[in-house]
């Protein structure tokens, strides 16, 4: 039986099966269908020119991953841990693995008292494209709508992956990540949650809250900047690239989050809508420190030669965002919508 048919108050953290959109998600949607441990083909499945952008490879190791975080309507909770869907989902890793690997390239031998020098260097030198400054002064109201959606797919379970790391970390290094993750989660106050916060910012926009109620709007882009958390998070292998990844990720956070506010400010909302914005300012300027040397740094102190994988971990959260940024600042500028099909009016 499905955690969603036994316990329907999980019904605001679930996911309704999404539409295939090729042979990885037309078989994974197929045999989740099934009984747990029904097999699933890999050995004929397609090797993906562009993994990190295809649409389909990108939504089933979403819907893969899924299962480690929530329900999935109709689907038996033993999926999770099934061999078949293990062997399906390494697969899709490999590929997407693969194409991590060619966008960040080989990292150079880091020393691991360097490790928070290395980071913000990574930081300072990250030339991005400009999307929160375009959000700022130029962004429509439709188009911030967009980038709300798109980030939904994150910020609805935001903190989630890179708690994973919380087990698996010892001393300092686990002190720092609790010290960030206490903030993410609303210090204990579940109005206070970056998630629920989130939430509040989709419900005043009138967009649809739920959990995964956009996911058939999702390009696989926008799916691969968060199935980088879970690879990252969910496999302990990936330790230190998880840390990098929240390091990057908190020290890049708060300037660009302060410019979405102002661009709702701007198109005429308030604290309702901003609130998100708002929090991560403050919150983010503090971590950025934490992260970045009690977290990382302490990391790479203890454990040298998993320097390396920390600063990859940073760089692939740097690039891959990169490229997102790209594609919906693309898709603006050539008066189409940065989703697979425009939004419902809200």
């Amino acid at each position: 039986m499905s955690t969603l048919d036994a316990l329907p108050g999980l019904g605001t953290r679930a996911i309704v099966l999404p539409e295939p959109r090729g042979p990885f998600s037309e078989r994974l949607l197929a045999a989740l269908r099934q009984e747990p441990d029904t097999a699933i083909a890999v050995a004929d499945l397609p090797v993906s020119a562009r993994p990190l952008h295809d649409d389909d490879l990108q939504l089933a190791l979403y819907i893969a991953y899924e299962l480690h975080y929530t329900a999935l309507a109709g689907v038996d909770d033993a999926w999770e841990w099934s061999p078949s869907l293990l062997s399906f989902q390494r697969e899709l890793e490999r590929q997407f693995e693969a194409g991590l690997r060619e966008l960040v390239g080989d990292v150079d031998r880091v020393d691991g008292e360097e490790v928070g020098d290395v980071l913000q260097r990574l930081v300072a030198e990250d030339e991005g494209p400009p999307l929160s400054r375009f959000a700022e002064t130029r962004a429509t109201r439709e188009q911030m709508l967009e980038h709300v959606v798109h980030r939904s797919a994150y910020q609805l379970k935001e903190a989630d992956p890179h708690s994973w790391a919380i087990p698996r970390l010892a001393g300092p290094p686990k002190a720092a990540l609790l010290e960030i993750q206490f903030d993410e989660y609303g210090e204990g106050r579940a109005e206070r949650v970056h998630a629920e916060l989130f939430a509040g910012t989709m419900r005043a926009l009138g967009l649809d809250a739920s959990y995964g109620a956009y996911l058939d709007w999702l390009p696989g882009l926008t799916l691969a900047t968060v199935n980088l958390m879970s690879l990252f998070g969910v496999n302990r292998r990936w330790l230190g690239a998880i840390v990098g990844h929240l390091a990057a990720f908190e020290m890049t956070s708060s300037i660009p989050n302060r410019r979405y506010g102002n661009a709702w400010r701007r198109l005429g909302h308030g604290p309702d809508v901003t609130r998100f914005y708002d929090e991560h300012v403050e919150a983010d300027a503090v971590h950025e420190n934490i992260a970045a040397w009690d977290l990382a740094g302490a990391l790479a102190r203890a454990d040298p030669p998993i320097a390396e994988q920390i600063v990859f971990g940073a760089r692939a959260l740097l690039a891959l965002e990169a490229r997102w940024a790209a594609h919906l600042l693309d898709c603006w500028g050539a008066g189409r919508t940065s989703l697979l099909r425009p939004l419902p009016a809200s």
